[in-house]
């Protein structure tokens, strides 16, 4: 009798850790559709950043600050304001960044731009998460301010592009709104950089001129010319 009542708990050891993981993976799925379905009815929105990047061996992060905007389809800019000056314009797999102060533009590929310089292929790809990134649990269930679980997404090979720095990208959820409000982005050398995001506003109207760059006169076009993952 005791011996039956042994291999019971046993096997009720076994299934319950297993059991925890299919539900925590349920709720995953759950809350990433939930994500892509709020992402996949907006035409657009703008938000404020700050970013924090943490780089392995130095005690002090380094700091800075802007706003981003998006429109279907394709179309995104992401503007450093703080502490300097940065435009960053994406269409589709195209980039344009634009620094005042060098007086220069430099083009290239998305697929090729350095991971960790703005989560640009996230937010355009956000919607269809999937279909970029391999979602899974964070560990030990970790939770956002909200209440909502964290989100881990690995990112998927991209075809024809370098191998990537950047090892995960874990994402916090509103949970009113189920939109992205902080994400933090790990590399392979340890270092990490967090971008959390707030005043937004959705669906403005927002006028194709503000994700559209045009140069000022004078300004040095430089192509197929951006820093490499």
């Amino acid at each position: 009798m005791k011996r039956s009542v042994w291999i019971v708990m046993g096997c009720a050891l076994v299934m319950v850790p297993a059991l925890v993981q299919a539900k925590a993976g349920d709720e995953l799925e759950a809350l990433v559709d939930r994500i892509d379905a709020q992402y996949a009815q907006i035409e657009d929105f703008q938000a404020d950043f700050v970013q924090e990047t943490r780089i392995r061996g130095f005690d002090t992060p380094i700091r800075s600050s802007g706003r981003v905007y998006l429109k279907k389809p394709g179309r995104l800019r992401w503007d450093y304001l703080e502490p300097s000056l940065e435009h960053i314009y994406v269409h589709e797999d195209q980039v344009a960044m634009y620094v005042p102060a060098h007086n220069q533009v430099l083009k290239g590929s998305l697929t090729m731009m350095v991971s960790t310089k703005a989560p640009l292929r996230l937010l355009q790809g956000v919607g269809k998460l999937a279909e970029h990134f391999t979602p899974q649990p964070t560990g030990d269930g970790k939770k956002g301010e909200g209440g909502l679980p964290l989100v881990t997404l690995i990112p998927k090979p991209v075809a024809g592009g370098p191998p990537s720095s950047l090892v995960k990208i874990v994402a916090e959820i509103q949970p009113r709104t189920y939109m992205i409000q902080a994400l933090a982005l790990h590399e392979k050398n340890g270092n990490v950089s967090t971008f959390r995001f707030s005043a937004f506003k959705v669906d403005k109207g927002l006028d194709d001129t503000v994700v559209t760059l045009t140069p000022p006169e004078g300004v040095v076009i430089v192509e197929d010319f951006l820093p490499k993952s």
